[in-house]
Formats: C-alpha cells, structure tokens, sequence
C-alpha cells in the first residue's frame, strides 16, 4: 500500500524507481544509439556529487526505494564511484536497491569498489559476442575489454544481467546463442526492441526485430517457462529451465507497458523526465540551488500532474525520432 508520502501520478501510478544518467557521454558510438559524431555536454553542466545525492535523497524521502545509476556510460565519469558509496549509505535506510547499466568496458578497473558501495546487480549492454560484429555495432568497442569486466563483476559477487538490444540483419543470428552463453554462465538475458530516440546516422526500420517473432524462434530451440519474476523494470520474464538465467523482454513498441510505468528519469544536469519517449520535464537543480529539498520536494510533487500516460514510439520509414534527445541523456 502506497504511504502517505509516496509519489502517485496522474494515472494513479505510483513512482517507486529512480534512473540517473550521471553523463551523457559514452566511449561506444552504437549505431541504434548516437550517430558517429556527437556534441556531449559541457562539464561544467554537470551536477555536481552532492547535487545528485541531494536530489536522490529527496526521492528516497518519497519513497523511491530503487536507484540506478546510467549515462551514457557512467564509469566515464570519474566521481561515480564516489557517486555510489553515497547512495550505498542509504541502502536499508529507504533504499532497497542500487543497481547500475553500464557498457563494461571500464568495469574491470571498478567492480571491486562498486559491490563495497552496495551495488549487488548491474546491467551490461552486450549485442554481440563476435569482435568483428560487436566493432560494427559499437563502432569503436573492443569485447575483451567488456567480458573482462563482466569477469571482475562477478569476482566481487556482482551479479550480471545481459541487455542485447536485437537488430535486424546485424545481430538477430547470435540471439539464440546469447541466451545459450548467458545459461551456462549464470547470467540473466534482457532483450530489448531498438526505440527511436534521437537522430542517428541510419534509418531505424531497416534494423527493428519485433520480439514477439524472436521470442517465437527462441521458444522452439529452448525450455522457456513463464515466470511470474518482476524487477522495478518494464520486463517480461521466462525461466530457461534447467539453470538459473532468466529471459527477459522489453518491448516498447510491440507490447506497450507504460500503464505499469514506476519510473522517472534524472539528467546529469538536473531535469527530471516523466517518460523515456516524451519531452515533459522539470528542472530539479534549479529548484535545488533557488530553494534547497523543500523547493525541490514541491517540484517534484507538481511534476507527477505532468506524467504521461504513455510514450508516442512508432517506427516507420523516415518517420521522426519521438525525442530529438538521445538515450544517453535520460539513461534508457
């Protein structure tokens, strides 16, 4: 039962999951995501630590029990750590879980410190285990560096979860062998529809894979059973039988799951989005630094009247992206 304090919208929905993108920038450049040549935001538009911590902590007091740090790729940025042992501190203190989406490939150098801060689960964006293909996809990223770093995550008890986005034509032929890789390894699968968020450099139809039809091909290779499992995310889950792995789907664009929406989103320069897919947004360190938690407490409460009740994707030729912005800047 939602508490006297928590944050409801205008749907009756009742906000209980934080996302923050403490960067929009990103050492990959993946195709689906950000065109070749991106103009990231300057520096000193980054909040700072405190700021970000100070805006959490308000949500916490409304009872956000969940928060997950993203970007762009949020290692890039050299005070996440420090970001982390922060709103670690807060775990069984209003907190419940503080979990992070990250591309691995700075993971290595950081899994230790981040399970002392208190992150137990991560996300890494993996779309394909062939060099050459995930070099295509990424433009830029070397896969060693990223199982390297799925390898450090879980040396320090980090467990590690799978988000493959599928891809027509680039990527719909490793699927199959993913979740066979994720089974032996112990590794939950997420897959994920391409949205269209942002210009980039190729048009989105010629690569959306509709799940249904992938979920139809997997079920006929594997032991899928439905699982009734649910995180604070859009997921639908099946147990693949005989390990520990989970499938999960994420379909914004075939299965609409926006009337289960928990979730709101925080940029690293302190405007909050009420939906991935829509411009609505209020600007939470200006409330901050004009009048400190009450001002933003008052902000935030006025911006759960702003909350849509859903996203507008749609993917057709040389349709528009729904948002000029890229997914980096809200975190996905």
């Amino acid at each position: 039962m939602a508490s006297a304090s928590a944050l409801i919208d205008a749907h009756g929905r009742t906000i209980r999951y934080l996302r923050i993108s403490v960067t929009d920038r990103c050492d990959l450049r993946c195709r689906y995501c950000m065109s070749e040549t991106m103009q990231f935001l300057p520096r000193e538009r980054l909040m700072s630590v405190d700021e970000i911590a100070s805006l959490a902590e308000c949500f916490i007091a409304r009872g956000v029990h969940k928060i997950r740090l993203s970007g762009g790729e949020p290692l890039m940025r050299g005070d996440t750590v420090a970001l982390a042992e922060r709103l670690g501190s807060r775990l069984g203190n209003g907190l419940d879980e503080l979990t992070m989406t990250t591309n691995a490939t700075r993971l290595a150098r950081h899994a230790g410190a981040l399970a002392a801060a208190g992150i137990r689960r991560i996300n890494v964006s993996l779309d394909s285990r062939d060099p050459d293909t995930f070099r295509h996809i990424t433009r830029t990223g070397d896969l060693a560096r990223v199982l390297e770093g799925i390898e450090a995550a879980r040396a320090a008890g980090i467990a590690v979860k799978i988000n493959m986005v599928a891809l027509k034509g680039l990527n719909e032929h490793e699927i199959a062998p993913m979740l066979a890789w994720c089974g032996e390894q112990g590794f939950d699968l997420s897959l994920i529809e391409t949205m269209p968020l942002g210009v980039i450099d190729e048009d989105r139809t010629d690569r959306f894979l509709p799940l249904p039809q992938v979920f139809e091909d997997l079920s006929a290779q594997f032991p899928l059973v439905r699982d009734a499992f649910r995180t604070a995310g859009p997921a639908r889950y099946w147990q693949l039988a005989g390990t520990t792995t989970r499938l999960g789907l994420i379909s914004p664009l075939t299965a609409n799951f926006c009337d289960g929406c928990n979730r709101v989103r925080l940029t690293t320069e302190g405007l909050l989005y009420l939906c991935l897919g829509q411009d609505a947004h209020v600007d939470l360190r200006a409330a901050l630094r004009d009048g400190g938690p009450p001002a933003v407490d008052a902000a935030i409460e006025a911006a759960m009247a702003r909350k849509p009740a859903a996203h507008d994707f749609r993917i057709a030729p040389g349709a528009a992206p729904a948002v000029a912005r890229h997914m980096s800047v809200t975190g996905g």
